[in-house]
């Protein structure tokens, strides 16, 4: 989703299913901290507003983003979760490191998705500049921990009524 113009945070709070009965995993990177918590306090308090309880919301941290799918799949095997919410944030340097990172982190996420038929929600900001990911981590464009959060929801929601 484009953030341009947009609130990662403003959504139709009706359109999101009740999560009372459902268990998330979130995994989170320590690098880039003060974004990840960022991330992390809109993911977990959307899961609480909309009836997740404490006890069903499982919270790792992680070293980087490129970790996050090894992250995953292993909340998958170890503990009962619907879904894990990866987040990290990977930030332009002078390399090409970024363009590794951020593409072996996509992949990997997508890849645990498919290998468990589980939710494992991309929140990962991979943006140019720190600013923008503080404008992004509970900033002016809201919180992508938010719309994961809700994204992880919503997946489970869907498969548990399909």
């Amino acid at each position: 989703m484009a953030t341009v113009n947009n609130n990662l945070s403003d959504y139709d709070i009706n359109s999101v299913p009740n999560a009372t009965q459902m268990v998330f995993g979130i995994v989170v990177s320590e690098w880039n901290e003060k974004i990840t918590k960022g991330l992390l306090n809109g993911a977990y308090s959307t899961l609480l507003k909309h009836g997740a309880t404490e006890a069903n919301i499982i919270v790792k941290f992680l070293p980087g983003a490129f970790e996050l799918p090894l992250g995953a799949q292993t909340m998958f095997e170890k503990a009962n979760v619907d879904a894990v919410i990866c987040l990290g944030s990977v930030i332009q340097g002078e390399t090409k490191h970024f363009d590794f990172v951020c593409e072996g982190t996509a992949l990997g996420i997508k890849d645990v998705a498919l290998k468990y038929n589980k939710p494992t929600i991309f929140g990962v900001l991979t943006d140019n500049t720190e600013q923008q990911a503080i404008d992004r981590s509970g900033g002016k464009h809201g919180n992508k921990g938010d719309e994961a959060a809700i994204t992880a929801i919503k997946m489970v929601d869907f498969q548990k009524n399909l």
